[in-house]
């Protein structure tokens, strides 16, 4: 019986050996560097989505790699330069001299008022028109630095160094019209009058009622809601946004259709020349997502606390535009009585390109026709 006992009591003994030498072999990692590992992971994949939302620098005109210089430039107070193109009359033989502001995909080519402006019109009346491409558009400079003011001010002096006079007219097409705002905030002292075809609005500028803002913008395609709130609230993924393939970008930079009217789609098949591949050469960032950035951040003030400016100011919208609704324009000027409206049935966007309304838009604001 001992011996029998013995032997169980060896057994059960190198059992317990074996299992301690098992235990003893078997890899441990040293102390803490999972954590380490976690952390190391984690550093990583912050770096690949920093990396993921931030654009390319752009290709600025006349760098090496960059697009060429074909147009004459100005140089502005702060090293920048302003690319321009002129139309009509001489500069110097000018009876009105115009400032045109394009539109979010075009440039200083797309001057809609220019033209489809009728010659007889442009001489007659003695009209100078100069366009220009917008911070980061076309052959002007980019302006990281780029606010609300800052277009307001480049346009001044665009006016100053072309020699325009002590007063000159404005004129904004969709996000260019609404740059005129600016410019009647900032610049009005300078300013004959000014016309704003389609201005594009903020939905989060403060002077709008709440419930009226909220009922208008819920009103766009769900893309466009999403893309306007990433450029509103976190500007710095607009980039990122209208580039992933994850989510729809904003509907103007997709191309899709269904924002226009009937008519839009009709005046759009008739345009030979499309300028967004000029407009956006040096890289969309610093064109048409800046632009984004500026018209829907958040604003140094509200165009319906605006003053009443003395001049002749005019605003035009078709009541079918799907792009920018034509319920805000209306509050807008119901707030400011001293703007002329003129609201175009069965109109959509595009209007200024249909036949006859450019000579009506200049008529009515240099001379007062309608």
């Amino acid at each position: 019986m001992a011996a029998g006992s013995n032997k169980k009591i060896a057994a059960a003994s190198a059992r317990a050996h074996t299992r301690t030498t098992k235990q003893s072999t078997s890899f441990k990692l040293p102390s803490g560097i999972f954590k380490k590992i976690v952390v190391v992971f984690f550093v990583g994949m912050l770096a690949r989505g920093y990396q993921a939302i931030q654009p390319p620098a752009p290709k600025k005109c006349g760098s090496p790699g960059g697009p060429p210089i074909t147009a004459p430039r100005i140089k502005l107070r702060d090293g920048r330069y302003l690319a321009y193109k002129e139309h009509g009359v001489p500069r110097d033989a000018a009876k009105f001299k115009i400032v045109y502001i394009h539109s979010f995909t075009s440039s200083r080519h797309g001057t809609v008022v220019a033209d489809y402006l009728s010659p007889e019109n442009f001489n007659e009346l003695g009209i100078y028109i100069v366009s220009f491409d917008k911070p980061g558009y076309g052959e002007s400079d980019p302006n990281p630095k780029r606010t609300v003011k800052s277009l307001a001010l480049d346009i001044e002096e665009l006016a100053d160094q072309l020699g325009l006079g002590s007063k000159f007219y404005v004129i904004g097409f969709s996000m260019g019209g609404q740059v005129v705002w600016s410019c009647l905030k900032y610049i009005p002292h300078r300013l004959y009058g000014a016309a704003l075809l389609a201005p594009a609005v903020n939905y989060f500028w403060s002077g709008f009622p709440a419930n009226l803002s909220k009922e208008v913008f819920n009103q766009l395609l769900p893309q466009d809601r999403w893309a306007l709130r990433v450029a509103h609230y976190v500007p710095w993924l607009t980039y990122w946004w209208n580039t992933q393939k994850l989510f729809p970008p904003l509907s103007a930079l997709a191309g899709i259709p269904d924002i226009f009217s009937k008519q839009d789609l009709e005046l759009v098949n008739n345009v030979a020349v499309n300028h967004r591949a000029h407009a956006t050469q040096q890289g969309v960032y610093e064109s048409l997502h800046r632009q984004l950035m500026v018209a829907f951040g958040s604003w140094e003030f509200d165009p319906t606390d605006l003053e009443k400016f003395e001049g002749s100011v005019h605003l035009w919208q078709g009541d079918e535009d799907r792009v920018v609704p034509v319920t805000l324009q209306r509050y807008i000027v119901q707030k400011l009585p001293w703007i002329q409206y003129h609201e175009l049935p069965g109109a959509g966007h595009m209007f200024p390109m249909a036949e006859g309304i450019s000579d009506s838009i200049i008529k009515a604001l240099l001379i007062g026709k309608n």
